[in-house]
């Protein structure tokens, strides 16, 4: 008889056994809690006495505290381990609270299953192939601590007026845009024209928005970044200053030199300026899967920028230095039209330091 139930288990113990692995959001901020839900099912008439379900999950995932679940912690990752038994034909669903507690993108593409007889004589297990997926952006500061220099650097750039709180000044009326905020329907304008018209707001009329963040410590630095916590405070104030302008109607794009975990060509992240709430999700999007280590220098990411750019664009960079080729590169951006801001990445009684003392110079030789 024990020969006979060890051979049942040893063929059939896992025929029949479902695994699915689901996060309650796609996608959330820094700091915010979803629940990963797992749900297995047996479907057949054997009874399993013990049922085994073991992951790697990263550590950045925080797990509160369950029955029947065992979590060992390492540097990276940590082994989560459940034991449970089921009846022929049942499902359990289990809901698990995490924590999420770094920016990142975090998908849990495998599990093994393992199960046996009562008496403990067979163990079978299987690799289950999984596409579980959570993304988590950039968290947000406030506005004081982004870091934005008192004044610009070449004139009066519209960033500093959208980003006080000051009134807009409306310059006339145009046709609706896809990712227009419906605040700014000019309803008078269109009921005589029988289309939607919005306010040609004084800060959204020419200008664009592109946030540019270094992932490079110093000029020595060569893959490696040795303060990644500087370059993730970076992408908090970046993410921030991408929410607030793009909530404001004021189309806004994001690049670093950085590239996309897994990328094997590691090219530099960029997402050119536009406007709307799908423009927020891919902005945040691309911070969140930023892998922080180099792709290309920063002064050859501002190369290209100059050439990308086909309109007058205001550019905040933040950066823990600025070297000869990086400031070569910001003057051939502001000979060509646009507005450049610096934000340096050091102590907070450096942040917003500008590039150099000579900016009245500049702005009056701009105008």
């Amino acid at each position: 008889m024990f020969a006979l139930q060890a051979a049942l288990y040893r063929r059939r113990g896992l025929k029949g056994l479902g695994y699915e692995r689901t996060f309650s959001a796609a996608s959330c901020v820094e700091g915010d809690q979803v629940e990963m839900i797992e749900r297995v099912s047996n479907r057949k008439w054997l009874p399993l006495p013990w049922l085994k379900l073991e992951s790697s999950i990263p550590v950045a995932l925080k797990f509160r505290s369950q029955t029947n679940l065992d979590i060992s912690e390492g540097s990276l990752f940590q082994h989560h381990a459940s034991l449970f038994s089921l009846m022929p034909y049942t499902e359990i669903v289990r809901r698990h609270t995490v924590t999420c507690q770094r920016r990142g993108c975090y998908r849990l593409a495998s599990a093994t299953m393992s199960c046996g007889d009562l008496l403990g004589l067979v163990r079978v297990t299987r690799t289950l192939e999984l596409d579980a997926e959570l993304v988590v952006y950039p968290g947000v500061v406030p506005l004081d601590d982004i870091g934005l220099p008192s004044h610009s650097l070449q004139g009066d750039v519209t960033v500093r007026r959208w980003i006080a709180e000051d009134p807009f000044l409306i310059s006339g009326v145009r046709e609706y845009r896809s990712g227009d905020p419906l605040r700014s329907v000019n309803w008078k304008a269109s009921a005589r024209t029988g289309k939607l018209h919005v306010h040609v707001r004084d800060h959204s009329a020419d200008h664009r928005l592109m946030i540019l963040v270094n992932v490079e410590i110093s000029e020595t630095m060569w893959k490696a970044v040795t303060d990644p916590e500087r370059i993730e405070d970076a992408l908090r104030r970046a993410a921030t200053l991408a929410r607030r302008a793009i909530g404001e109607g004021m189309p806004a794009g994001f690049g670093c030199n950085g590239f996309v975990a897994g990328d094997s060509r590691k090219a530099p992240v960029r997402v050119a300026p536009a406007g709307g709430r799908a423009q927020l999700v891919r902005v945040l999007d691309a911070m969140a899967r930023v892998e922080i280590s180099l792709g290309v220098p920063f002064d050859l990411l501002l190369e290209r920028e100059a050439e990308l750019a086909e309109e007058a664009t205001d550019y905040v960079l933040f950066t823990t230095f600025v070297s000869e080729a990086i400031r070569i590169r910001i003057d051939r951006l502001r000979q060509l039209g646009h507005a450049v801001r610096v934000v340096m990445l050091n102590d907070a009684d450096e942040r917003g330091r500008e590039v150099d003392g000579d900016a009245g110079a500049r702005a009056a030789e701009h105008r």
